[in-house]
């Protein structure tokens, strides 16, 4: 059974100032956000159809896209581990890649890399994660992105939301862009186990790492360019896609 891409595209945007459209639906470079991840989503072979998760305004989102995907259903905003859920009944794959809508910097390359990476070891938890030297100028908008804690052994023990970080977790610079590979069966097997104990009462996908390491899993990972994992999330973000793409 082949892998399979979840797309998480929900999400309302509000930080955007234009509450008329869908995040993932908001131009960069003459074309939506989503669409230069779906280009490099395209040059991934041997998958399964793509599942897109939207949520807001998702028959506008599905007249952009087309028919060329499947579409799941989030219908209320509570968190990422609750849009991966909407698509449970589906996924068809044997392992699921999941990524961010607003994330049109990610390459294909690395993608292919996480995949191959996972199948190869067999696992059935692994992540990307980015190193930023600062959280200045085009790096600024990393700062609130979860980071990444390592035992002395430099395993993966947790991640930390930042609204959930101490002072000083929010000095690690190893981050976390919430993208990840699973073993389906595992995933749905464990995805139940995660809480909405935490400072915006959601659930995060996050939080299946600690539920991994809690069943004796080892949590696999990938290091790629930090400048690869920025979301858009508001209109600086934008400017500096801009800059980057």
């Amino acid at each position: 059974m082949r892998s399979q891409i979840v797309i998480l595209a929900a999400g309302k945007g509000t930080r955007m100032g234009n509450s008329s459209i869908p995040k993932v639906l908001v131009m960069l470079k003459n074309k939506p956000i989503i669409l230069h991840l779906l280009d490099e989503v395209e040059k991934i072979n041997q998958l399964a159809k793509p599942i897109i998760v939207v949520g807001f305004m998702a028959p506008k989102v599905k007249a952009v896209l087309g028919d060329n995907y499947i579409y799941a259903i989030q219908d209320k905003q509570l968190g990422t581990a609750h849009a991966l859920l909407s698509a449970r009944h589906k996924v068809t794959g044997k392992n699921i890649l999941v990524v961010n809508g607003d994330h049109p910097l990610t390459k294909a390359a690395s993608l292919k890399k996480l995949m191959a990476m996972h199948q190869a070891k067999k696992s059935n938890i692994s992540m990307l994660t980015a190193v930023t030297p600062n959280f200045k100028a085009i790096y600024a908008p990393l700062e609130h992105y979860g980071r990444v804690i390592r035992d002395t052994q430099k395993k993966i023990i947790k991640i930390v939301e930042y609204k959930d970080a101490s002072i000083g977790q929010r000095k690690i610079k190893e981050l976390n862009p919430n993208i990840y590979m699973f073993n389906t069966a595992w995933l749905w097997e464990h995805a139940k186990k995660i809480k909405n104990q935490n400072a915006q009462a959601e659930y995060y996908l996050t939080d299946i790492v600690e539920v991994a390491i809690a069943n004796g899993e080892k949590v696999e990972s990938l290091l790629v360019e930090p400048k690869e994992v920025l979301g858009i999330n508001s209109p600086q973000d934008l400017a500096l896609a801009e800059q980057l793409i």
